[in-house]
């Protein structure tokens, strides 16, 4: 990873907040660099928000931001970071901040993304030829959207000049590599300290529990099968190719998923393909020949028939109450086919 951060008698961080934007990755960019002010006994780091037009902008809980400039005054911060959250698939794509984050970059500044971010980074074509992430419920869309984009599953990546995170507390361990790259070590392990965050992370580590964790079972067997299924969604493997995978008989495998999952391997794998394809029919434009071909169904016909047995609706109709529902004023309307999808 190459660390390459702009820096001269002080930084200027400008926050670019989207509608729907994370609190919780907001506070944990700016907080750090607050403490470490109070650490380093000045003012180093200083933050405006910004957004599209220099109005209010409401998070994801609800709460409102007042901005203190439009996009527009823009021009020539140290550090730029969009802050967005949920549905940022939706948001409209702006020319002009498209444009000054393009400057920005020309002129050798920082910028990058938070949270789920790196999605408009992406449609800007400033992740080309850069590691990055984002956070694990975007992962595979933007992967499957961009494929030729390197985007790992780490909490934070820092690539030359863009700096991107998951969001959440990955902020702030990136706001403490930053801290620590421009200050050393001992005054991020201080801001740390103040903060009371003790297990400070590296960018490399992973965004999600893992899979014992998630599913409360121990058995490596099954771990083993549950992370060859998420490995080869596009390309199902057999029940006796997973079982031999796993060095056990078909019939093992079947015994171990129904007492621990009360399913066979098959269907515990479709289920797993099924949400993929969810996941992807919200976050993505893509015909939904492609989604069901990315998560292993060979026709459409089979694909929908799978859909609505696990849930109620077509993969078409996902999608159109998932865009209804996101929709300005969507949630204000009742009795709708929509909102008894989407509120299953």
């Amino acid at each position: 990873m190459s660390d390459t951060i702009r820096e001269e008698n002080g930084q200027t961080l400008a926050l670019v907040i989207l509608d729907r934007f994370s609190m919780n990755a907001f506070s944990a960019v700016v907080e750090p660099l607050r403490l470490a002010n109070r650490v380093l006994g000045r003012d180093y780091y200083q933050w405006k928000t910004y957004s599209l037009d220099g109005n209010s902008v409401t998070a994801s809980n609800g709460c409102e931001i007042k901005a203190d400039y439009s996009i527009k005054d823009l021009h020539d911060a140290d550090i730029t970071l969009l802050c967005t959250g949920l549905d940022v698939e939706r948001l409209p794509l702006d020319a002009d901040l498209g444009n000054r984050l393009r400057r920005l970059n020309a002129m050798g500044r920082t910028f990058g993304a938070v949270c789920t971010g790196s999605y408009l980074l992406a449609r800007y074509h400033l992740l080309d030829g850069r590691r990055c992430t984002i956070h694990w419920e975007n992962l595979r869309s933007l992967r499957e959207e961009y494929p030729h984009l390197d985007v790992t599953g780490d909490i934070f990546t820092i690539d030359r000049n863009c700096m991107t995170c998951a969001g959440g507390m990955a902020a702030l361990d990136m706001m403490l590599r930053l801290v620590a790259i421009q200050h050393g070590a001992y005054i991020a392990h201080e801001v740390a300290e103040v903060a009371l965050y003790q297990n400070t992370r590296a960018g490399e580590s992973a965004q999600r529990h893992d899979i014992e964790a998630r599913t409360g079972i121990s058995n490596e067997k099954i771990l083993d099968s549950i992370r060859i299924m998420d490995l080869h969604i596009e390309d199902p493997l057999s029940c006796q190719q997973l079982a031999m995978t796993v060095n056990l008989s078909p019939r093992q495998l079947e015994r171990l998923f129904r007492r621990h999952f009360n399913c066979t391997p098959g269907q515990y794998y479709l289920r797993l393909r099924l949400e993929t394809a969810r996941d992807l029919l919200r976050r993505t434009s893509r015909p939904v020949l492609d989604v069901a071909l990315a998560c292993g169904f060979a026709s459409t016909s089979h694909f929908t028939k799978c859909y609505r047995e696990r849930f109620l609706c077509t993969p078409t109709e996902e999608r159109q109450a998932y865009q209804w529902a996101n929709r300005p004023g969507g949630g204000k309307a009742s009795g709708s086919k929509a909102v008894r999808l989407v509120s299953k």
